[in-house]
């Protein structure tokens, strides 16, 4: 049954109202008249042998486009996903038909259903020596390090943390990998497995170097005021490339430069560690933490609507156990599509953005780490392996 869709949204408001605050409700009226706009749309699929979730998965998904086609923008399709509710499905014979309603704001960032997780290495600095042995040599590791941080505190992502691991032989050649042997497939990928990591974070730190202090430009007494002081106050610049490579594929999703220069004391004592209260406390350290935070920003809004997606961890009679569970906000009744990673290409990985998904699974029990579900169809189980793996669309 059709259901009016003004009088969902007033009943929504309404429950909105008795679970609010005044003063919350309206703050979040103001936003939402402010910000907001809310559609509603159809959408249908054909239901093939039998797999029901497979047809309202696809149903849903059609009527996310409509809506996104409706508010002229084709690039929120993403951000609508974390912002839709279902309130009418039905079947009518072979067809699953579904009656979404989507708020849909002009916010940079979108609830994530799921907690994404993100394994860190690190980074590597592409010309030796512009950081003496007498400064913190905690970058390499920190940096990428405070980035993931950064990103777990969002609540958006779960971070791990690799940075004794070290993408690129050739730093200079930066996001190129040189792999040593090819037989045993991308370094990325295989970080990425090791980890239970859906993204993986690099990076290089392009620049550190040091103005030269040898040649004070000039004469007289401003020369010689240049020249007592010039191991006290000097300028250096800083230059970080940060990486987000797709952990199932390999691809490289995210490559941004991050440059500035710092002055004064541009020195980082030896012990200080990246985040700490000390290192913030320097000029170089503070600026270091500036880009930090724009990085993981930057992540944050790209990736954090990106599809949910965790390994196939064990395949036993018709349920597959997933390497993801309650801290990655999976719970029970959850369902996914099922992707087979491609043999054929020795190890390399596949996106599974132009491949067809080989069935639904749908979370029977969640513990911290694992979930574990059945296929909606039992003989798809034949085509599932460990390595496999699920994805929330």
């Amino acid at each position: 049954m059709k259901l009016s869709f003004r009088f969902l949204f007033v009943v929504c408001l309404l429950l909105q109202a008795c679970a609010s605050t005044p003063e919350a409700l309206n703050s979040s009226a103001a936003e939402i008249r402010a910000n907001a706009k809310v559609f509603n749309a159809e959408g249908q699929a054909a239901i093939i042998d039998g797999a029901i979730l497979r047809a309202r998965r696809q149903a849903i998904q059609s009527a996310i486009t409509r809506v996104a086609a409706q508010a002229g923008k084709q690039n929120t399709t993403n951000n609508l996903l974390s912002n839709t509710k279902v309130v009418d499905e039905w079947r009518e014979g072979d067809v699953y038909h579904v009656q979404i309603l989507a708020i849909l704001t002009e916010s940079d960032y979108c609830r994530a259903p799921y907690r994404k997780s993100i394994v860190a290495t690190a980074f590597p600095i592409v010309t030796s020596g512009q950081i003496s042995g007498n400064e913190s040599q905690d970058l390499y590791g920190g940096i990428p390090r405070e980035i993931n941080n950064l990103l777990m505190e969002s609540g958006d992502f779960i971070g791990r943390n690799k940075t004794d691991i070290v993408l690129y032989s050739r730093p200079d050649l930066a996001p190129e990998i040189q792999q040593a042997d090819d037989y045993f497939g991308s370094s990325v990928i295989n970080v990425a497995t090791n980890a239970g990591a859906q993204f993986v974070l690099s990076g290089v730190i392009r620049d550190f170097e040091v103005e030269s202090t040898e040649y004070v430009r000039g004469a007289g007494i401003l020369a010689q005021i240049k020249s007592a002081f010039r191991d006290a106050i000097a300028r250096r610049g800083i230059t970080l490339d940060v990486y987000v490579h797709d952990g199932f594929s390999g691809a490289l999703l995210f490559q941004h430069r991050y440059s500035d220069s710092i002055l004064g004391d541009v020195w980082i004592p030896g012990g200080y560690s990246v985040g700490s209260e000390r290192f913030n406390a320097t000029p170089a350290g503070n600026k270091i933490s500036e880009i930090i935070e724009m990085a993981s920003t930057d992540i944050r809004r790209l990736f954090g609507c990106y599809p949910f997606a965790a390994r196939v961890a064990m395949v036993a009679n018709d349920s597959i156990v997933i390497a993801a569970g309650a801290q990655d906000k999976v719970q029970r009744g959850d369902t996914f599509v099922v992707y087979t990673a491609n043999q054929a290409t020795y190890g390399l990985g596949t996106s599974g953005t132009n491949k067809a998904p080989v069935g639904m699974v749908r979370i029977e029990s969640v513990n911290s780490d694992f979930s574990v579900g059945k296929l909606e169809t039992a003989l798809s189980i034949r085509k599932i392996r460990v390595g496999d793996w699920v994805k929330s669309w």
